[in-house]
């Protein structure tokens, strides 16, 4: 990594936060699925969203962060209709604030991380001196 590229200050923490957030939710996902062992289609259909977006998590593609936060709003619809229905179970609710976690460190990561971005590429090179 060079400098451009470092993370630094606000952005490694959301950085962070977000791959947090993201096992959490992925451990939900699975802990919620192995209760109820549906067959391996809903496996794939609950766990495949999620799993589409770390290729381009590991390489720092802001857009891949950005379509994670679009598609976190789906699992967050389905927590919601779940806590209705089930309101004392503890799992639901950890999907919940894995989910909102998610969703708000991955969404300030992008801001962080672009303004790190700009912020290195306006920074002029000296020149050399023949």
């Amino acid at each position: 990594m060079n400098s451009i590229t470092q993370r630094r200050g606000a952005s490694l923490w959301l950085w962070r936060l977000t791959w947090l957030s993201w096992g959490a939710l992925i451990g939900q996902t699975i802990g919620s699925l192995a209760l109820t062992q549906p067959p391996w289609i809903i496996w794939l259909g609950s766990l495949l969203p999620l799993l589409l977006f770390v290729h381009g998590m590991l390489h720092d593609r802001l857009r891949s962060f950005i379509w994670l936060c679009f598609v976190s709003l789906l699992y967050f619809i389905a927590l919601v209709e779940r806590l209705f229905a089930t309101p004392w179970a503890p799992l639901p609710w950890v999907g919940l604030v894995a989910v909102v976690l998610l969703f708000c460190s991955a969404m300030l990561y992008v801001r962080a991380r672009a303004r790190e971005w700009q912020a290195a590429a306006s920074v002029p090179f000296p020149e050399s001196s023949s």
